[in-house]
């Protein structure tokens, strides 16, 4: 039994065990009245719990992280609001529930350090977890050096871009060799020497050297537009001089616009990429392609946008509201006619984060050990996911630009075998090359070159038919292997269910070593039980990581490679349609000229045909081909014929002015 002034406890009645202190069950001796804080029951643990889950060692998923910046933000700016410190903010003061609808909940807790303290007030008392203290509290408090510096409210900011970061990735972002418990002088010498703009420090041998990262680490489940968002703030926040430091209102008005802001999700054809574009609704879609530009390095003015299936042409004067909703399983799909060779997802192999068993019996090294392995399980489930998911996204893609590319190509067939009916009723007509050689009538020699032009013309949009008709044989070939990889595809996703297989089998071990740690240790049948899962649970890993490299990884590669073949070969074919297109359109438009020039000939000799009446009454014997009556004879059946063209060539005029309105070679 024990006793202060005010309060009696035994020492039996345990409640908890903290970093720093234990909670135990006591009576008020005076039973007085006094001011307490009660919270609902929070019945899923604290945000610390979720991050000691194997599945999230490293890191929170996208949607998750959001959440705990909204509630973390929103819960700092209660307290600000009302001029409280709370000075212990880390994961395990998070708490979690579960709402109605099944959607997390995060609250801050544990106010047993919070005091009242405006913005320009000081403190010198210290409280709070040392991995989570500010670098000056973290000298008094932990290294126990004298000093006379008084603290403000932006100790909370540290402590919140630690949290943020933990939260982000599954690990903190100071980690001395050894750990930060174990070696506290480099612990405060990585916080204290920290260059402006870094995130992050580690020390990686003993007495090494400290290594900075100024972004956060590959396998950090955060999209890249979202981490271009956060890392100012961790930057901003994790600073240990506190002139420097951002205060709170720059901080929820950096927050605030990030979770202000919509996602649109777009998948690059050309890199093979997905990307997360952080926009506020209210922007113009200009500033959505410069976003794009930033994250993809293609130009606005290359940009071509499909979404499900169809053109999605982006007006840049209009609100990034006209877009349509996106999910990553839907995004726009971002093609352009860069030649660049498609990287695909970065990714680090979990094979290099699976650390090994040690050969005794150590129940805490075997737990933390199966914990570590069992993490990066799940990170090689989450990626399978994701490379699988990239290969349905690239082979949807390039299908799409193939309906469209198909779609082109009958228009373009459409168009130009019109030109060349309209043509063909001018070529046909054989007599004038019987006065081709007459240099009396230089009307007829016009004609002739005028016919001679539609004959190229007509070879050339021939040529052109028969082009546009290889690209369609090329474009569904393409198609047909493209219904053969879909068909892969699905039976790839087989090897997701081997891994979570795996995965579960691992599970189930682990929770028997989460067990036996707590027990001061094991019999002889419970060692040699523990012993043969350690060997199970080896092999049981080993077997997932050999599925994602050669079912996972290895088809991943391969489908980029022919993703970049086939790239450039609907590329090829983009290019070919295009001028095609255009030669089609400027054949049309001097076949156009040359008929009008030849119904104007045709005009005139038609007004000019008729010849004066003969005065003799007796007949003319007939004369040689020469002789002018028999030309005019020759001349009346050739302005006959001619007639009948010029009537042929008004009504396909007609036509060919409504084909020149047509699309020469539509966009993608």
């Amino acid at each position: 039994m024990q006793s202060t002034a005010n309060y009696l406890w035994h020492t039996d009645d345990l409640l908890g065990q903290g970093a720093t202190a234990s909670v135990y069950k006591a009576r008020n001796k005076g039973g007085g009245r006094q001011k307490v804080i009660v919270m609902e029951y929070c019945s899923s643990g604290s945000l610390l719990s979720v991050l000691e889950d194997p599945e999230n060692t490293f890191g929170l998923p996208e949607e998750e992280f959001l959440v705990v910046l909204r509630c973390v933000v929103a819960g700092m700016n209660h307290l600000r609001e009302n001029g409280i410190v709370h000075r212990d903010i880390k994961p395990g003061n998070i708490m979690r529930l579960v709402g109605e609808e099944g959607q997390s909940i995060y609250k801050l807790s544990d106010f047993g350090a919070a005091r009242k303290l405006d913005d320009e007030e000081k403190f010198v008392s210290v409280y709070g977890t040392e991995e989570y203290l500010h670098p000056d509290m973290y000298e008094r408090a932990v290294l126990r050096k004298p000093q006379q510096k008084a603290f403000g409210v932006t100790v909370d900011l540290w402590s919140i871009g630690v949290t943020l970061y933990h939260a982000a990735t599954g690990s903190l972002p100071f980690i001395p060799f050894g750990g930060p418990r174990r070696n506290k002088e480099i612990m405060y010498r990585i916080t204290t020497e920290k260059p402006s703009g870094a995130i992050s420090g580690t020390q990686r041998q003993e007495n090494g050297p400290l290594e900075w990262s100024y972004s956060l680490p590959i396998t950090c489940r955060l999209s890249m537009g979202l981490q271009n968002q956060l890392v100012p703030i961790l930057a901003n926040i994790l600073e240990a001089e506190q002139a420097k430091c951002w205060g709170f209102d720059q901080f929820f008005a950096e927050t605030s616009d990030i979770l202000q802001r919509i996602v649109i999700h777009v998948f690059s054809l050309p890199q093979a990429v997905l990307h997360h574009v952080y926009i506020h609704a209210h922007n113009t879609i200009a500033i959505f392609l410069e976003a794009v530009y930033e994250q993809t390095n293609v130009p606005p003015k290359h940009q071509e946008y499909l979404f499900e299936g169809h053109p999605c042409v982006l007006e840049s004067s209009l609100s990034v509201q006209h877009i349509a909703p996106t999910t990553a399983s839907s995004p726009l799909v971002l093609f352009s006619m860069a030649s660049d060779t498609p990287k695909g997802l970065t990714f680090r192999d979990p094979a290099l984060d699976v650390p090994k068993f040690v050969p005794k019996v150590d129940l805490q090294s075997d737990y933390n050990t199966a914990k570590g392995v069992l993490g990066a399980g799940y990170q090689a489930l989450w990626l399978a996911r994701v490379l699988l998911d990239g290969q349905a996204l690239m082979l949807r893609g390039l299908h799409w630009v193939l309906e469209i590319l198909h779609s082109m190509c009958q228009q373009t067939l459409e168009v130009t075998q019109t030109a060349l009916l309209f043509l063909s009723s001018g070529l046909g007509i054989e007599r004038l090359s019987s006065g081709a050689g007459m240099p009396d009538f230089q009307e007829l020699k016009e004609a002739m070159e005028l016919r001679s032009r539609l004959q190229t013309f007509s070879e050339v949009l021939s040529r052109c038919s028969h082009n546009v008709t290889e690209i369609q044989v090329s474009l569904s070939c393409l198609g047909r292997e493209f219904l053969k990889n879909q068909n892969q595809i699905h039976d790839d996703s087989r090897s997701i269910q081997k891994i979570q297989c795996c995965l579960d089998k691992m599970h189930f071990i682990y929770k028997q070593f989460k067990k036996s740690r707590m027990r001061p240790g094991l019999s002889y049948n419970e060692e040699q039980i523990h012993k043969l899962d350690k060997v199970n649970f080896s092999h049981v890993a080993k077997r997932l990581l050999q599925v994602f490299q050669e079912e996972c990884v290895q088809k991943y590669q391969t489908s980029l490679v022919t993703h970049g073949k086939r790239i450039r070969q609907v590329q090829k074919a983009q290019n070919h349609l295009h001028l095609i297109g255009r030669s089609v359109t400027a054949c049309s438009t001097e076949a156009r000229e040359a008929q009008d020039n030849l119904s104007k000939i045709l005009d005139r000799l038609l007004l000019d045909r008729a010849p004066e009446p003969q005065t003799s009454p007796h007949p003319v014997a007939p004369h040689p081909s020469s002789d002018p009556e028999d030309l005019v004879c020759h001349m009346q059946e050739l302005c006959d014929d001619m007639k009948l063209l010029a009537f042929d060539l008004q009504e396909n005029n007609r036509l060919i002015e409504r084909l020149q309105r047509l699309p020469s070679a539509p966009d993608v």
